[in-house]
């Protein structure tokens, strides 16, 4: 029997891994020039840890979660998003107070049952940044602009920012009635899921992506016209400050997230030349989430990043990877003394912090030239006879093909 990886899931192979390397490294290096930490959390939790959070009238929780029973009945979830998991680490570690500023990051995978297509599958990756305990809009400011800071590193070109305000408990109401006014008249000619997102959530009618809904949808009362006065002073001050640093952005009413805990601040970072599915990034702000799942009042925000679209992005545009796979110097040998002592010199070099390999497998010299250039060696070291006579190899330069006699106690030296 032949064996396929599951519907959904990916094997990243050695070839392309060096982008993935470099997407991890590109994130590490600016989250920490803004004082984040790395967080690594559990790969499944309780159910009730996301069913709380993200809302039960979710498409993630009502259609896409991997759920299941351990031995002792208890039901567990894989994560299908991280906010909840590091939330919920926090409080139970103390790392979240609401008089401080904890700055968290985060990379991994995460699993739901969606339609495998380009840039989405069921097991993917993401990487995402939270900051508890302020409520200033300039930290609003500051995530999204960590945002495009960390595509520049990567090279991404041509990226949108869409920001909205979903407003917070005090004028959602108000703007919940009023799109079940709205919707009443017309939600009998939209799809299954919308008449029952009306019945119990009427918000989640605008995350729905069907074409026969859209023409309701686009015409439907925006979250920003039912601000409250706080809610509206604070999204202004996130407007100036983009402003002010000359971020381009569009403010888009009808971008809301597919998670319940969000308030205030909602964006997203597209790339119209993913088509369709373009959305490479989003987050905002939930400044309610710490309290509902068990902590003291502590204001939030974060985003996250779908590492695989990034990835579609750098292939297309062929951005350079870390070719992880290269080596300082590949030692060719002929002989079984010359192989020995090349074993020496290999394991001593390695030692000293030199990427370095040899072949074990007795080829021809032409053999092990050509792969040694498969390799993409920088250098060969040549050990045959007349080499261990003279107590010296044949150091060789691959890309100029210029070579020279070394000792084979200054190889180091000379690398």
């Amino acid at each position: 029997m032949k064996y396929t990886a599951p519907r959904g899931t990916k094997d990243i192979l050695p070839g392309e891994v060096g982008l993935w390397q470099r997407l991890e490294q590109s994130c590490r290096a600016v989250f920490a020039l803004y004082n984040f930490q790395e967080i690594r959390t559990p790969i499944f939790e309780s159910t009730e840890l996301f069913t709380r959070s993200i809302g039960t009238t979710t498409d993630i929780v009502s259609k896409e979660m991997y759920e299941f029973k351990d031995r002792k009945g208890r039901s567990l979830t894989l994560r299908p998003e991280e906010t909840a998991p590091v939330v919920r680490a926090g409080i139970e570690n103390n790392l979240i107070q609401p008089d401080q500023i904890t700055k968290l990051y985060y990379l991994g995978s995460m699993f739901r049952y969606e339609r495998p297509q380009a840039g989405r599958q069921r097991q993917f990756h993401q990487v995402g940044v939270e900051v508890f305990g302020a409520a200033d809009p300039l930290i609003d400011a500051e995530v999204i602009m960590l945002n495009l800071q960390l595509f520049q590193k990567i090279g991404l070109k041509d990226l949108q920012v869409n920001l909205n305000s979903v407003g917070c408990q005090k004028c959602r109401p108000t703007y919940r009635q009023k799109l079940q006014e709205y919707f009443k008249n017309n939600v009998s000619k939209m799809c299954g899921d919308c008449q029952q997102r009306f019945a119990k959530n009427p918000l989640r009618i605008l995350d729905c992506k069907e074409a026969g809904c859209q023409q309701y949808i686009e015409v439907a009362p925006a979250s920003v016209d039912y601000l409250c006065p706080e809610c509206q002073a604070h999204f202004q001050a996130v407007i100036k400050m983009l402003d002010f640093r000359n971020v381009k952005f569009v403010v888009n009413k009808r971008l809301v997230r597919g998670l319940d805990y969000y308030t205030r601040t909602t964006f997203e970072v597209i790339a119209p030349s993913l088509g369709a599915q373009n959305a490479v990034s989003g987050g905002g702000r939930y400044d309610t989430l710490v309290e509902e799942l068990g902590g003291k009042p502590t204001p939030a925000i974060g985003f996250a990043m779908g590492m695989e679209r990034v990835i579609q992005i750098m292939n297309n545009d062929q951005l350079p990877m870390i070719n992880e796979g290269r080596i300082t110097i590949y030692i060719v040998t002929m002989g079984e003394e010359a192989k020995n002592l090349g074993f020496d010199l290999l394991m001593k070099l390695r030692n000293e912090g030199v990427a370095a390999d040899l072949d074990y497998s007795g080829k021809a010299l032409k053999s092990q030239l050509k792969n040694a250039n498969r390799l993409d060696a920088k250098y060969v070291y040549i050990i045959g006879e007349e080499e261990l006579k003279k107590g010296a190899g044949i150091l060789k330069e691959m890309a100029s093909g210029t070579q020279k006699e070394v000792n084979f106690e200054k190889i180091k030296e000379q690398l």
